[in-house]
């Protein structure tokens, strides 16, 4: 989660990460855990349980990037499972439900 973001094109994470727009948009899972607060090990599980929701890219040489949209997802997940004591599949559940919502809802203003 952004804390806070400079006019230099900084951002602070609750974690205390530091990132700018020159390092780019994707960060190594490392920095993703660090940002989230959310081991790497996880992370990984995380993308095999939520394929739907949590896609990082991936490099050439097959490492993950995690893009800001991943990032969100990290976090909402993470509120899911652990704030709000969800499982799994009732996380599962809730994402595909906010999913097909916000679908509706992008059919409807486009009509």
């Amino acid at each position: 989660m952004v804390l806070a973001a400079s006019a230099a094109g900084e951002y602070w994470f609750m974690s205390g990460f530091k990132a700018t727009q020159e390092q780019g948009a994707a960060v190594s899972i490392r920095v993703a855990s660090a940002i989230t607060g959310i081991e790497i090990h996880t992370l990984r599980y995380w993308e095999n349980e939520f394929p739907e929701f949590l896609r990082p890219i991936r490099t050439k040489g097959g490492q993950r990037r995690y893009r800001p949209e991943d990032i969100r997802a990290i976090f909402t997940i993470k509120r899911l499972l652990r704030d709000e004591m969800y499982s799994i599949a009732g996380a599962r559940r809730y994402l595909r439900l906010q999913q097909q919502q916000q679908a509706a809802q992008s059919g409807q203003q486009a009509a």
